[in-house]
């Protein structure tokens, strides 16, 4: 039978419900692991189990060698995973930070940080001021795990994320003289406070408060002392116990008393803890004692019961139960939840209970399946509701198999049920079994694993990085998979375990190689991250050579450069065609290598070579001609050094240089054009002496228009005839010049002294340009018969342009004079007649 068709685990209190003792696990310790003289420290959330023999059960023999303790690691079926042989100061404390990491506290001060394996990852001291701690507590805080130490002389310390290990002492106020006393952490609210007893007394200390806050604690017992406290795993009620048995249970604030419980017994218990139900709106919580072999479980009601063990037993609290860890068995103790109870209670008549008996019935074949049926009616839904979340409750495979399949049986009767919940309920059990499995043992219940209480559960990507912290890695994958998360992350950690185990490089590179291409991701996975991890471990030879894999070439190059292969970095950045990362990887490579092995190089690379000339163009000339100059590439270095000396002005010192390298390479066109340039400089050079204006950078043309400016006709058709300056633009140049210095009569005599070459437009255009219209008529006649209209038309001369289309029987012209001579009546009526005219010859 399964084990929730027995009822035999629960225990009933009058006013505060059901409790049940589930056993999660038979323990399969090694036989050297003896729990009596043990001390055991488990992680929440299902995590590892430490376990240390106790100090106080060390036996001292004098002139004999000290013995060191061992810290063993087991999960939670008892299976070693490692063991630590403490080889340094003397440990004060053991405890578990919610990345499942070992917390060490030691007597000097110094805290350890080990993974479960044993292996060590950083230290650190609470504080310089601290050397003598004599107690210390691990706790979970707002920022994350935390650390309290108290000295010797009873003074505080506490820092409250240990990946930020910044501490601070509470108040100094605070003078504990009663070696007897209690305390313990409570963060609530973003707030730390140490709940501490002296005597009968109750005192709260905080960091920065000026006074001790001592509230008053009201019990109807006589006392000395408190010997034991604990605040709930949510820190939101507090517990304490007193010498002579009394258990106080309130709030954490000291505000409220929910209750005392006299327990008849003297001897201090080894442990208290709160169990809790889990729910946003949790029933009353109950507090449980345990007395080595025996728990009293106490509700807030004042109700009480007794479980007993055949061995010493260790207490674990979790946000919705409390684990029992025993020599033989792995039990946990929690409230049955309320659907639970509609469903299996006794003397219950619930339309769960009914739906689920209809069930079993149906698989009878018996009748009596449709009668307890039609006791569900109207309240189904309901009914199927409980199935499901009870199912998610449950630690029996076979029980949430048949809660499971009475939903499904009773969501048939339903026409428009949706299907949300059960799908998502079968999917949980599916990934929590897996999970309880005892090969795997990380026996979390459904409200740890989703819970409504933001922040306090484990989500399902927590559980697969528990999962990898623990190497499952096909677990975790398969789960992922099923779950539909990026299993990158997965594939990514187990890719660091084998760099840091394997030692043969080309073997761990073959491997994560296989692996990545066999994952059948939509995206590739990338090898960047993997690479400088090997790169973190001192692996750099595998580290290029995964980098050498990645296909994103943004992630490689960096790293290539980061690790030293410039050249590889190179290659893969000329490869993606991105001009940044070239860059990126010439500027490197050109500050780690030596410039000659550099410029070698970059020679195999015609794009990084090209861009690199492209950045010496912009930023160091004399870097540029050094690698023209290795390479012989003569018309590079003309064309580069006739740039710097046109910008520096330098042109004639620079032209004998510039003219050789065209000439070495055939360009003797360009070496020609040097020459006269040379020559038009030194002109330049004597005109500036002359005249005492710059000519110096002007061009032949500029040369000549500026000597005619100045009225020196002879030195420019002595430039003219020197190079050969054409007749064409000679003549172009002396009519826009004397026509731009107004001198009329010489540019008439100039137009009589020989046939223009370049005809008599140029005349009529400048004068027009200058607005001289008398001037630009005394050469209208002198323009061609093709253009002698154009021109008259420019000149607003429109009798003579009506004359001329006449004569050329051009209507278009003369439409267009007739539009300009509407002023004119004269002029109109003869250009119509004109029109007329043409008009009938044709």
């Amino acid at each position: 039978m399964s084990l929730l068709y027995n009822t035999g685990e629960w225990f009933t209190l009058e006013q505060g419900g059901s409790f049940r003792k589930v056993e999660l696990y038979k323990m399969k310790w090694p036989p050297n692991i003896d729990l009596d003289q043990m001390k055991v420290y488990a992680a929440p959330y299902g995590g590892p189990i430490a376990v240390m023999k106790d100090r106080n059960s060390f036996l001292k023999i004098e002139g004999g060698t000290s013995t060191r303790p061992v810290i063993r690691i087991f999960n939670c079926v008892g299976k070693q995973i490692s063991s630590i042989n403490w080889d340094c100061g003397e440990i004060v404390t053991i405890g578990w930070s919610d990345a499942e990491e070992l917390v060490v506290v030691q007597d000097d001060g110094t805290v350890f940080i080990y993974d479960m394996f044993g292996t060590f990852v950083h230290k650190f001291s609470v504080s310089k001021d601290v050397t003598d701690v004599t107690e210390a507590r691990i706790f979970q805080s707002a920022s994350g795990t935390g650390v309290a130490a108290m000295t010797g002389t009873a003074k505080i310390y506490v820092l409250n994320n240990i990946k930020d290990p910044k501490s601070r002492p509470l108040s100094d106020l605070l003078n504990i003289t009663n070696s007897q006393g209690c305390w313990e952490m409570v963060s609530k609210d973003r707030t730390t406070v140490c709940v501490v007893t002296q005597g009968p007394d109750v005192i709260v200390a905080r960091y920065g408060d000026n006074a001790l806050t001592t509230p008053p604690i009201s019990l109807t017992v006589d006392y000395k002392s408190f010997t034991l406290m604990c605040a709930s795993f949510d820190h939101q009620h507090l517990a304490l116990l007193t010498n002579t048995g009394c258990l106080w249970m309130g709030s954490s604030d000291l505000r409220q008393k929910y209750c005392e419980f006299t327990t008849g017994r003297t001897e201090r218990p080894t442990q208290l803890a709160w169990c809790l139900d889990g729910s946003p709106g949790y029933e009353t919580p109950a507090v449980i004692i345990c007395y080595s072999n025996m728990l009293q479980i106490v509700l807030t009601t004042g109700e009480s019961s007794i479980y007993s063990y055949d061995s010493t037993v260790t207490l674990v609290q979790e946000m919705d139960s409390v684990r029992v860890i025993s020599s033989s068995s792995h039990d946990l103790m929690q409230r049955v939840p309320s659907c639970t109870k509609k469903i299996f209670g006794i003397s219950i008549s619930e339309p769960a209970s009914f739906l689920f008996v209809a069930h079993c019935k149906f698989q009878e074949r018996s009748h009596q399946s449709n009668e307890y049926l039609c006791l569900t009616a109207g309240k189904l839904r309901g009914a199927v509701a409980d199935c499901i979340e009870a199912a998610g409750y449950e630690f029996d495979p076979n029980t949430q198999k048949s809660l499971i399949r009475a939903a499904y049986f009773g969501k048939s009767f339903l026409a428009d049920y949706n299907v949300i919940e059960y799908v998502r309920m079968c999917k949980t059990l599916k990934v929590l079994n897996a999970l309880r499995d005892p090969n795997v043992a990380i026996p979390i219940t459904i409200r740890q694993y989703v819970s409504a209480i933001p922040f306090e559960h484990l989500q399902p990507i927590v559980v697969l990085d528990r999962l990898m912290f623990r190497k499952y890695y096909g677990l975790a994958m398969q789960i992922a998979k099923y779950l539909n998360i990026l299993e990158k992350r997965i594939l990514e950690h187990w890719a660091f375990q084998k760099l840091a185990q394997d030692k043969n490089d080309d073997e761990v590179a073959r491997k994560i190689a296989a692996k990545f291409a066999s994952a059948g991701l939509q995206q590739p996975m990338s090898f960047a991250s993997v690479a400088e991890r090997a790169q973190q471990i001192g692996k750099i030879k595998l580290a290029i050579t995964l980098l050498e894999m990645e296909t994103k070439k943004k992630l490689q190059v960096p790293l290539l450069l980061k690790l030293g292969a410039s050249e590889k970095a190179l290659i893969a950045a000329t490869q993606s065609g991105d001009i940044d990362l070239i860059y990126m990887a010439l500027l490197e490579m050109k500050n780690t290598t030596e410039l000659a092995k550099f410029h070698m190089t970059i020679r195999r690379y015609p794009l990084a070579q090209n861009l690199y000339k492209k950045y010496c163009q912009l930023n160091s000339l004399s870097t540029l001609k050094d690698i023209h100059s290795q390479e012989d590439d003569f018309l590079a270095q003309a064309e580069l050094t006739l740039r710097e000396a046109l910008k520096m002005g330098q042109l004639d010192a620079s032209i004998p240089d510039v003219s050789g390298n065209f000439r070495r390479v055939g360009k003797s066109l360009e070496a020609d054009l040097c020459d006269e340039a040379k020559k038009l400089a030194k002109h330049q050079k004597l005109l500036n002496d002359k005249y005492q204006k710059q000519f110096q950078g002007l061009a032949l043309h500029a040369t000549v228009r500026k000597l005619l400016q100045l009225g020196d006709v002879r030195y420019a058709e002595k430039l003219k005839s020197e190079f050969k300056l054409p007749d064409r633009r000679y003549w172009w140049v002396r009519v826009q010049t004397m026509a731009e210095n107004y001198m009329w009569e010489d540019l008439e005599r100039f137009a009589k002294a020989k046939k223009s070459p370049i005809g008599y437009e140029p005349f009529v255009e400048v004068c027009l340009r200058q607005q001289n219209v008398q001037e630009a008529k005394k050469y209208l006649p002198r323009c061609g018969e093709d253009t002698k209209l154009k021109w008259y038309l420019r000149a607003s001369c429109y009798a003579e342009a009506a004359n001329i289309a006449f004569m050329q029987k051009d209507i278009e012209s003369l439409l267009k004079i007739l539009d300009y001579c509407a002023s004119d009546a004269t002029l109109l009526s003869t250009v119509q007649n004109m029109i007329l005219e043409v008009s009938e010859k044709k």
